[in-house]
């Protein structure tokens, strides 16, 4: 087995898939692989972003396009870089996550996807299908479930 050269981790901003990013970064940084950040969005509709706009005044631009995705980006990098991760990539792309992943694991020859395994114990997840469990069967690559939450 070859030692992977491209790990893609996903996250989505949230506490769980940090804890994803963590781990990825630790094995970026152990074998030497480039580290590719990336996160799914969906825009805001329309009429949502103007009413947050209104109440945002001159922060309107945080709800705006791909923001809050990069924000999200832009935090999980700083983490990254303190697990000791030095070749980091990102990219935050629109559309469903188990999609983005998974096309963005093949267009950039990914050797290995993280994710957190957020989903795979709720009821939604049992039944709508959790982003890892999708990942798992639809993934060019192979797959890390990181254990990031208490199961619950």
């Amino acid at each position: 087995m070859s030692a992977y050269r491209t790990i893609l981790v996903g996250t989505d901003g949230s506490d769980s898939s940090f804890r994803a990013v963590d781990r990825a970064a630790q094995l970026a940084a152990a074998t030497g692989a480039t580290l590719l950040l990336a996160t799914a969005y969906t825009p805001m509709p329309e009429r949502e972003r103007l009413s947050a706009a209104d109440q945002l005044g001159d922060l309107a631009y945080k709800v705006q396009g791909s923001t809050p995705a990069d924000d999200a980006l832009r935090a999980a990098r700083e983490r990254a870089v303190a697990q000791g991760a030095t070749d980091i990539d990102q990219a935050a792309v629109e559309g469903d996550a188990v999609d983005v992943i998974s096309r963005l694991a093949r267009d950039r020859e990914a050797d290995l996807v993280v994710v957190g395994n957020r989903g795979l114990n709720s009821l939604a997840g049992r039944l709508l299908g959790s982003v890892p469990a999708n990942l798992s069967h639809r993934s060019p690559v192979d797959v890390l479930i990181v254990h990031t939450t208490d199961g619950k």
